[in-house]
């Protein structure tokens, strides 16, 4: 029987994705600032085997509703907003196994520093890092990073491409496996002859340099993506190891699941070399009369506010322009593109701001699954088996309630059903998750390319 794969999907801000349960008296998700809340939080996870704690990240504010940030600010929907990857050393420190995921923009980061960063915590966290790469989709971040505007949706994975191919070089290139000595001895702590300089004269990016980190556990994190446009189908295809996408129904979800395993075929991986985990939000209560009064408390907290304003950002369309009734045409924009044909391409009618609001439940357009514990497992095993995915990235409503509630409440049902761990595989992420061994990417990875190899 397939076991699954679940995440905490996280941010580290106030509001998230279910915007405005942060003012519920149990939320506790205004202490984001201090270390202990994160600590706290990957020790509960950890506690019930998750596979990983992933944290988004947006280097920009949602302006587009009412052509302002005033929404967003006063509703504190991802903003104020802080660095994600801050708090993973103090999160790997608590733990030792839990896996995870932080977002860094390709846009506006430079790959030869990055590369570092992302070194660091992979040695730190003992080979527990994994990278959600992302372009972008926010003009806001452009402004604040000196641009007019952002760069065209498919010229930013163009870049992209190169960008990763600057990552690998170091990564994967730049120092031998047994480069590092440590040689008291011999007074030689590393052999350079076994440390290179790696080039690279791309159409975005050039450089010259040695990777400034020593080989850590997994040398290139594992690889997180979550685009859901063709472009971003492409991308995965190639590239990514665990894909993200936030489906509706089983339904929906099934092409999208299939279209990206047969990218990763036809770049040579093969179909199994994607993890591909769908958002949900999940209210569980003892009872189905629990979960739905839990429903009835957290939803008079829900800000229908913020989720249009987060939304309207995401699509690249003002919907406060539009009544409430009154259908959203077949627009284009240069914003989410998956987000944006979910109501325009991919609909079967002309959708409307009445339409979408009723969606948001709990302040987003994910609609929660509600109910006791065998009914949760009951839902979660129908999206394994009709959708094809491989699990599921968990979205917190009061926090740290929802979190706590779903490991003990819903994980020992998975568990005696056989659909999830009982206990966690040795080794770095990749390697407990893929059985890759010693952690490192597999040979079909184009990444693999750039490995030294003495002539």
């Amino acid at each position: 029987m397939k076991t699954m794969q679940i995440y905490a999907f996280d941010m580290n801000c106030v509001g998230h994705i279910n915007h405005g349960l942060w003012t519920h008296p149990r939320d506790q998700s205004m202490r984001y600032t201090d270390l202990d809340y994160w600590t706290d939080l990957a020790m509960t996870a950890e506690r019930g085997k998750l596979d990983g704690l992933f944290l988004a990240d947006i280097v920009g504010v949602y302006d587009v509703y009412k052509k302002s940030p005033a929404p967003v600010i006063e509703t504190g929907a991802q903003i104020p907003v802080n660095d994600p990857l801050i708090p993973i050393s103090a999160m790997a420190h608590v733990t030792k196994h839990l896996g995870f995921g932080v977002t860094v923009n390709t846009t506006y980061e430079q790959p030869f520093l990055l590369a570092r960063r992302m070194s660091t915590l992979d040695h730190l966290t003992k080979g527990r890092i994994g990278w959600n790469i992302v372009t972008g989709y926010l003009d806001s971040a452009a402004r604040s990073m000196g641009l007019e505007r952002q760069p065209e949706h498919d010229a930013r994975y163009d870049a992209a491409e190169d960008y990763l191919q600057v990552l690998y070089k170091l990564w994967e290139g730049s120092w031998d496996d047994d480069a590092v000595l440590r040689d008291k001895a011999g007074r030689m702590f590393a052999d350079p002859s076994k440390v290179r300089a790696v080039k690279h004269d791309g159409s975005y990016y050039k450089m010259e340099g040695i990777h400034l980190s020593e080989p850590s556990p997994q040398r290139t994190p594992l690889l997180f993506q979550a685009g859901a446009s063709a472009r971003g189908q492409d991308f995965a295809g190639k590239h990514a190891e665990c894909v993200f996408i936030a489906s509706a129904t089983p339904q929906a979800a099934r092409p999208i699941v299939d279209g990206l395993r047969r990218k990763a075929v036809e770049f040579g991986r093969g179909g199994d070399a994607l993890r591909i985990l769908n958002l949900l939000t999940v209210v569980v209560g003892r009872t189905e009369k629990e979960a739905q009064d839990k429903l009835e408390d957290y939803r008079r907290h829900a800000s229908i506010k913020a989720s249009l304003a987060h939304y309207s950002s995401s699509i690249g369309i003002d919907l406060s322009t539009y009544g409430l009734d009154e259908p959203i045409g077949q627009l284009t924009t240069n914003a989410n593109q998956s987000a944006l044909a979910v109501i325009t391409g991919q609909a079967a009618k002309p959708v409307t701001v009445r339409q979408i609001t009723e969606q948001m439940v709990l302040g987003s357009r994910i609609r929660p699954v509600i109910g006791s514990p065998e009914q949760i497992a009951d839902h979660l095993q129908r999206w394994i088996d009709d959708a094809g995915i491989d699990g599921f990235n968990l979205a917190r409503t009061v926090a740290p309630e929802s979190l706590r509630d779903f490991v003990d409440l819903v994980i020992p049902v998975l568990q005696e059903r056989g659909l999830f761990k009982a206990d966690y595989a040795e080794g770095p992420l990749r390697q407990k998750l893929f059985g890759s061994e010693n952690g490192r990417l597999p040979a079909s990875h184009p990444a693999a390319a750039f490995r030294f190899r003495n002539a």
